[in-house]
């Protein structure tokens, strides 16, 4: 999640020059405070179903 929320901030945010550091902490405490206010949620494909076969190896086999 944190992975997919740094490239949103890439995208929306830091997409031009910034000139300075304090210019920067601005933008991204604006981005961050308008992305908080549109409870924005990641919306995940990747099921547990999904991984359990795709990463099967990774997986310990139970057996009873």
């Amino acid at each position: 999640m944190a992975e997919i929320e740094l490239s949103v901030l890439n995208r929306q945010c830091l997409n031009c020059r910034i000139p300075d550091k304090d210019t920067l902490k601005l933008e991204i405490t604006a981005w961050e405070e308008k992305r908080n206010q549109k409870a924005s949620s990641v919306n995940w494909r990747f099921t547990t179903a999904d991984s359990r076969v795709k990463l099967k190896r990774l997986y310990p086999s139970i057996q009873t």
